[in-house]
């Protein structure tokens, strides 16, 4: 058995675009790994000395069944169960602001009541699913608007106007340490980012404004969990006049290989670090 399994979807069973950057970089630490789907009752991933979530998209549709593959990995999964479980509801953020970090201002809400308040108090809000990935199911409403009929529970923003020409940031760090950067910008209407929507995403160079609340996010975290994660993607978004934390994704980042070729070497030297290879 090989000595990691990284985790996928049937969408991409052999890895996320541009995988083969990442499995060259593997080999070459000399790093044993292969390819599993997150949800095949056949693979025995408790053979694995190190389990890692990479492509497992789509499971916003089935959370009970991914949160429980999560919780019958145990210590070898890498990030860990509980920071995975956490991460995976957007209400994190409520609690990152509360531990003081700059975050698009959020309020978690379970009710349709609660859900036409939030918006209320905001005019024109953005409101997410908590549990979500993708884009899917975001929406910009206003007050005089019908926005409960897809279930809840949600988060609530405010419109980050900002979305529309500066787009978003995000930034990849390895054990604590910022390596990369791409800038993400939608299309025209929209303020989701994501290609499916028409959105794009480039390469883009770290500043230190950008590093340092990237770095503090999850530092952050650390604080809150009780232990930094490993590896993560900030999303950043210029609100009132600076960088804050749009999102933290822990649970499967997804890395752009075919767009930023370099997040495989420092993630390929995480992984092989935790082996003691590194």
């Amino acid at each position: 058995m090989s000595s990691v399994l990284l985790a996928t979807c049937s969408y991409f069973p052999d890895g996320e675009p541009g995988v083969e950057h990442l499995d060259r970089a593997l080999v070459e630490r000399g790093v044993d790994a292969a390819w599993a789907l997150w949800d095949d009752p056949d693979v025995d991933w408790a053979a694995a000395d190190l389990v890692v979530i990479r492509s497992t998209w789509g499971y916003e549709y089935r959370p009970a069944e991914f949160l429980s593959w999560v919780d019958s990995i145990g210590p070898t999964l890498l990030n860990g169960a509980d920071t995975i479980r956490w991460n995976l509801d957007k209400a994190y953020l409520v609690e990152l602001a509360d531990a003081g970090l700059p975050v698009v201002p959020t309020t978690s809400v379970e009710t349709v009541d609660e859900l036409r308040a939030a918006v209320a108090r905001l005019g024109t809000a953005v409101v997410k699913p908590r549990i979500g990935a993708g884009g899917r199911g975001v929406r910009v409403v206003t007050a005089d608007e019908e926005h409960g009929a897809d279930g809840g529970p949600w988060i609530v923003q405010p419109l980050v106007e900002s979305v529309r020409t500066t787009g978003e940031v995000s930034v990849y760090v390895f054990d604590g340490v910022a390596a990369t950067r791409l800038d993400k910008v939608p299309a025209a209407g929209e303020i989701r980012v994501h290609e499916e929507y028409g959105g794009s995403t480039v390469p883009g160079t770290l500043d230190a404004d950008t590093e340092r609340v990237a770095v503090e996010a999850f530092a952050a975290v650390g604080r809150v969990r009780g232990a930094e994660p490993a590896y993560g993607r900030a999303d950043l978004m210029w609100w009132e006049g600076r960088w804050v934390l749009g999102e933290i994704e822990l649970v499967e980042p997804g890395l752009y290989l075919d767009v930023q070729s370099g997040n495989a070497e420092p993630f390929a030297e995480l992984v092989a670090r935790r082996l003691g290879r590194g």
